[in-house]
């Protein structure tokens, strides 16, 4: 007899939305705001989703939603919307979370992506150009920032080993730097010189490869705004949020380890691998649970948020802290 063990992160497929109420809902809310939501709430959503200039539609609007990869699951309520667009950590546009309104002089067209350093051939992609040649899908994924609070997010994009795969990386390439956009016209906080813009982090090439490791361009079944990260971000949701860059312009493959924007200002909090660990106490708070964005509900934190049977074999030592910090 074949026995399926389930899981850590899997729960039973009758406590999942089903899909088809999933993409419905934004009809739903539309027929019942007048009667049920509040002025102030509507005004909000609207804000946070303002993120497409007069003029700059995104010409792959049209792609969404992508077809959900049932293979990543949740052992949570999916994240409401508003609070996952209106709740930002996006210091190139000020340091509270209530950037939305900042974000949105952005430009995001033309955005181009140069993939350089040890690959076959260096190249400088158009955005739009580089989603269409990738295997898009939708995942759904834990995400936990630093500062213990978390959501629950459906990510559209494409797996980073794919991009990998197009980059063609040499023998000697070690590890990806990811480099996100420098405007200080549209980007205020790069005009404070206490921070080493552009934003940088990095990750091993092993870390790339993995099945986890995505590429987002969109969010809850259409484009990601542009507070969220927008046109292109990292997802790695195993790791703590600051190590998935925003606004994503060049990625260099090299066998230097990279030096994030956070692990050069304060390299005692901020390391290079970030794995989200419970019995590692941040300096200054501890890590043991997280707080819900939308519900509030605090819960307690897993070992690599959850996602261990994916990337556990890729770190030696689970007592070693430079793998959690």
């Amino acid at each position: 007899m074949w026995i399926r063990k389930t899981r850590g992160w899997e729960i039973k497929e009758s406590r999942a939305t089903p899909e088809a109420v999933f993409r419905d809902r934004r009809r739903f809310m539309a027929g019942a705001a007048g009667a049920i939501l509040a002025p102030g709430l509507l005004a909000c959503e609207k804000e946070a989703g303002a993120d497409t200039a007069a003029g700059e539609a995104d010409p792959t609007a049209d792609l969404y939603p992508f077809a959900r990869n049932e293979r990543y699951q949740l052992d949570r309520d999916l994240t409401p919307e508003a609070d996952a667009t209106s709740y930002n950590n996006y210091y190139e546009f000020g340091t509270s979370k209530n950037i939305v309104k900042a974000a949105q002089a952005l430009p995001l067209r033309p955005w181009a992506i140069t993939i350089d350093g040890m690959v076959a051939q260096p190249r400088t992609i158009d955005i739009d150009d580089l989603i269409k040649q990738m295997p898009l899908e939708e995942r759904l994924y834990r995400h936990r920032c630093v500062e213990a609070w978390a959501m629950a997010v459906p990510w559209s994009g494409f797996p980073l080993a794919a991009l990998v795969k197009l980059a063609e990386p040499t023998g000697d390439a070690k590890f990806l730097r990811f480099e996100s956009f420098m405007n200080t016209e549209a980007a205020p906080g790069q005009s404070e010189a206490w921070y080493p813009w552009p934003y940088v982090e990095g990750v091993t090439l092993a870390e790339a490869a993995n099945d986890l490791s995505f590429m987002v361009t969109g969010m809850y079944g259409k484009p990601a705004p542009k507070q969220n990260g927008a046109p292109l971000r990292l997802a790695l949701p195993w790791k703590y949020g600051f190590k998935s860059a925003k606004g994503i312009q060049r990625i260099t493959f090299t066998d230097q380890q990279p030096v994030g924007l956070w692990e050069a200002i304060q390299g005692s909090e901020y390391g290079f691998y970030a794995n989200v660990n419970p019995a590692f106490a941040h300096p200054r708070w501890s890590q043991a649970s997280e707080r819900l964005l939308g519900s509030g509900e605090r819960v307690p934190t897993q070992l690599y948020n959850g996602y261990g049977e994916f990337v556990a074999e890729l770190y030696p030592d689970v007592n070693d802290r430079r793998y959690f910090y």
